[in-house]
């Protein structure tokens, strides 16, 4: 093997992706892991690749942790600011729940450097989150929560000028969690069309990803600040090496499920670009030694790492067992693999389809993934989706060609029986109070009446039913004449023909249905680590764990901070 990356190396066998049939499963997309190609990653790779500046040059926070402050992101063409405004929370009323009405610090992201005039204007806003209005000067608005127990551990030990323990804070992982982020014209906020187009936020969800990273940078300000406080001369600030340990956590419910239902097109640029991202790995024909030691270290990494994921959720606990043996087999295999033969890579997901859980296989595409960010990386650029493109139906085509193509590609809509009671369990609404969608028992509890058009499965089953009774040569136009009811799946077939990891292919309303796995496969996109579930509804993870902070961008390769090194575990 070269040592050196060339052309003969990336000669190809032409593996192509894997079928959707396979990938968009309810259970596999819930076992995905964040990649080189997730958010988190993308974002600190701009900012490194582009020399963005951070300052702090607004801290206005009193002795009891009161006040303002603003962290300023300046990066080639625009600056953006974190203002950030800090509470002493009565301890009765902190809640990660979405009614909750005060929070340990609440944010926004502003586009451009605020006046004092407009930081005033945010002071009587931002703290009230849903009951405040901000407008289009900010492109967020979010909240965060102390995680009590260890922020106290550590604020006391600072104060001592002592560090904390590493393991209490593995434990745990952060400072402060979020409870929610919110963006695109939410209460006022610009609308993600008008920004779309600035360079540094063309790939999703990077305005909110900007503003969690920064919202770290304020996690340790503020222990610092209050530790100082408390132990005058004694205070000593976190080590650096410590301080990369401490994450973002986040409380993330029902709310963002919907999102890959009513996203498709943006979903299966997501799903597409990680399928394209593996079928180019799998198709090299041979590999290098700067590759395989890269994905060897990754391994250990993340095999030490594994032991630090705390769950205290049954199920969860279980899989974290089996995903650590996993990791072991994985070793294993390594040990005598032959990385010398004709295309590794592929040889070894084979084996990992074979001798691995869901898990352990979802994992072993991210490792894949990992040492070849030269031939994966791009494939950021085309993560976004123009879903206005793709959303007028086209109402000429034939019934004959649009049956064919439904009755070849929708398979998996009648493996589940609707006419029973588990197939047709649950329902998918918005509660009154919130707005925030929500899962119902269909024959336990009220409010069916008001589902929204999420059973994706059921209701094209129903369509496929009345396009029975249509002729193959009458246009498509006529059939949602005669029933318009169809019209939200006629749209998603028509999207699916050109995008065809665009549908989750399961039973979204049925008993057995885990809201968590549309959880785990979205966040697992915006790079979060260590999903610890509190039920089958919400979760929490961790975000930017092990990351450098905004003043340690230039001072190394950080690319692969994901993976804790070994000195740091």
């Amino acid at each position: 093997m070269s040592n050196q990356h060339n052309d003969q190396e990336l000669a190809v066998t032409a593996v192509p992706r894997r079928d959707p049939s396979q990938v968009m499963r309810l259970a596999r997309i819930g076992s995905f892991h964040q990649t080189r190609l997730s958010f988190m990653r993308n974002l600190l790779r701009r900012l490194k690749s582009e020399n963005w500046e951070f300052s702090k040059p607004v801290w206005r926070v009193d002795d009891i942790g009161v006040g303002v402050a603003v962290f300023l992101a300046k990066g080639p063409e625009r600056t953006y600011s974190l203002v950030a405004f800090a509470n002493d929370l009565d301890p009765g009323k902190r809640s990660d729940r979405v009614i909750a009405e005060e929070w340990d610090a609440t944010f926004t992201l502003f586009d451009g450097v605020p006046t004092e005039e407009d930081i005033e204007r945010l002071s009587k806003n931002v703290p009230l989150q849903e009951a405040g209005r901000i407008s289009e000067k900010e492109i967020s608005l979010s909240r965060a929560n102390r995680s009590v127990r260890l922020f106290e551990y550590v604020r006391d030990c600072l104060a001592e000028g002592k560090q904390p323990d590493a393991e209490k804070l593995d434990a745990v992982g952060y400072l402060m969690r979020t409870t929610a982020v919110y963006g695109s014209a939410k209460f006022g906020a610009i609308d993600r069309f008008q920004i779309e187009d600035r360079p540094e936020f063309n790939a999703p969800f990077q305005a909110e990803l900007l503003s969690v990273f920064m919202t770290r940078w304020f996690t340790i300000e503020i222990v610092e600040h209050l530790a100082r406080v408390k132990g005058g001369d004694k205070f000593k600030p976190l080590d650096s090496a410590i301080k990369r340990r401490l994450g973002v956590g986040n409380s993330t419910g029902l709310g963002m499920a919907p999102f890959l239902m009513n996203h498709p097109a943006l979903l299966n640029n997501w799903i597409m670009c990680r399928e394209e991202a593996l079928a180019r790995v799998r198709s090299i024909e041979t590999t290098n030694d700067v590759r395989v030691t890269k994905f060897k270290s990754v391994l250990t990494r993340s095999i030490a790492d594994a032991t630090k994921w705390n769950t205290t959720h049954e199920g969860q606990a279980v899989r974290v067992v089996e995903f650590q043996e996993d990791l072991q087999n994985l070793q294993n295999k390594i040990d005598g693999f032959d990385f010398s033969q004709s295309a590794p890579w592929d040889q070894f997901y084979r084996w990992s389809e074979s001798n691995l859980t869901l898990e352990g296989q979802e994992f072993v595409v991210t490792l894949l993934i990992e040492p070849h960010g030269d031939l994966v990386d791009g494939l950021t650029e085309c993560m976004a989706a123009d879903e206005w493109r793709f959303f007028r139906i086209d109402g000429t085509v034939s019934l004959g060609a649009f049956k064919e193509f439904y009755d070849a590609n929708y398979q998996w809509v009648s493996i589940a029986d609707y006419s029973t009671k588990d197939a047709t369990a649950r329902f998918w609404y918005a509660s009154e109070e919130k707005l925030e969608p929500r899962v119902g028992e269909r024959h336990e509890e009220e409010g069916a009446e008001r589902e929204h058009p999420l059973a994706t499965g059921r209701d094209l089953a129903a369509m496929r039913t009345d396009l029975s009774s249509f002729r193959d040569d009458q246009k498509l136009a006529e059939f949602l004449l005669k029933h318009p009811e169809h019209r939200h799946v006629v749209r998603r077939v028509q999207i699916n023909q050109v995008h065809p990891y665009s549908e989750v292919q399961d039973n979204l309303i049925d008993a057995s249905m885990m809201p968590i796995d549309l959880l785990r496969c979205k966040l697992s996109f915006f790079g979060a680590t260590k999903f610890d579930p509190r039920s089958d509804r919400w979760v929490r993870i961790t975000m930017f764990q092990n990351a450098p902070y905004p003043n340690e961008l230039d001072q190394g390769d950080f690319d692969d901070w994901v993976y804790p090194t070994l000195e740091g575990i």
